[in-house]
């Protein structure tokens, strides 16, 4: 008993210490490793595979690419430094890359680091849509995303830990039985939820980022239309699935659109 409890002390203490504030959401969010420890390693392991894969450069999609996320980024400057948190991005390096792949795919490292399949283009069509990926690529590193999921995932493992002292004297069955029911439970109710909320928050701020860097955030709904299309229906129950259905996608975008178009318009870019 005195383990569990000094475990469940020290637990509690990591939690109010291992939390920072997003200036984009004014949320708390976990923080229990410092992004000066993720970004160095998460920069190496995007050079490891670019090196490992064909990059696409020189052609009009590759150039198109990070033109785009040029434009991205800069309206998160902006916006960051509209609510006084310019340095927020200081320890950024951002680089926007092309990949000769068929995968219908895209993706962030933490500290900006992003890379475009080449099997994603005939979905995204034009830049709009390709704005809309990218944006929320751009919004999952700013959100700080890859940190708070490396945080859950330590604490998934401490709470793992506190199920074992909570059983150890207990026979192997019942230790068995309550580690597998820690395991599905945690996932279930736990890690799944926590990234469907990621890539919801990734649609909210990015269809944002990409209202200020001039695209109408209207085409962020066809675009995800035309993604559900291409799953083909494929896609696991939303309830079991670390991304929303694309209908909930599509109807959150639609709720999210007047508010993206508000905001975009403080910096002088208004759509009819």
């Amino acid at each position: 008993m005195k383990r569990i409890i000094a475990f469940c002390s020290f637990s509690a203490l990591i939690l109010t210490m291992g939390c920072a504030t997003n200036p984009l959401t004014g949320k708390s969010t976990l923080a229990l490793v410092n992004n000066s420890s993720i970004f160095p390693s998460a920069f190496q392991q995007y050079d490891t595979f670019l090196k490992e894969n064909i990059v696409v450069t020189g052609t009009a999609d590759a150039k198109r690419v990070e033109s785009v996320g040029i434009k991205i980024k800069q309206a998160a400057e902006k916006w960051l430094a509209a609510v006084g948190q310019a340095d927020y991005l200081k320890d950024y390096q951002w680089e926007y890359k092309l990949v000769d792949d068929k995968a219908v795919n895209a993706w962030c490292m933490p500290g900006g680091k992003i890379v475009v399949y080449t099997g994603i283009l005939p979905v995204t069509k034009d830049e709009a849509g390709l704005a809309t990926v990218m944006g929320h690529e751009v919004a999952h590193a700013l959100l700080n995303h890859g940190q708070q999921r490396m945080s859950a995932g330590m604490l998934q493992q401490a709470g793992a830990v506190g199920v074992g002292l909570a059983v150890g004297e207990k026979n192997e069955q019942t230790q068995a039985i309550a580690m597998t029911a820690y395991g599905a439970g945690s996932q279930m109710f736990g890690m799944l939820p926590f990234s469907r909320s990621h890539e919801s928050e990734a649609d909210k701020i990015g269809l944002i980022l990409m209202a200020i860097a001039g695209y109408n955030p209207e085409a962020s709904v066809p675009f995800w239309e035309r993604m559900g299309a291409a799953s083909g229906g494929s896609a696991p129950a939303e309830f079991m699935s670390t991304h929303p259905s694309h209908n909930t996608r599509v109807s959150n975008l639609r709720k999210w659109i007047p508010e993206a178009k508000a905001e975009a318009a403080k910096y002088g870019v208004v759509f009819k």
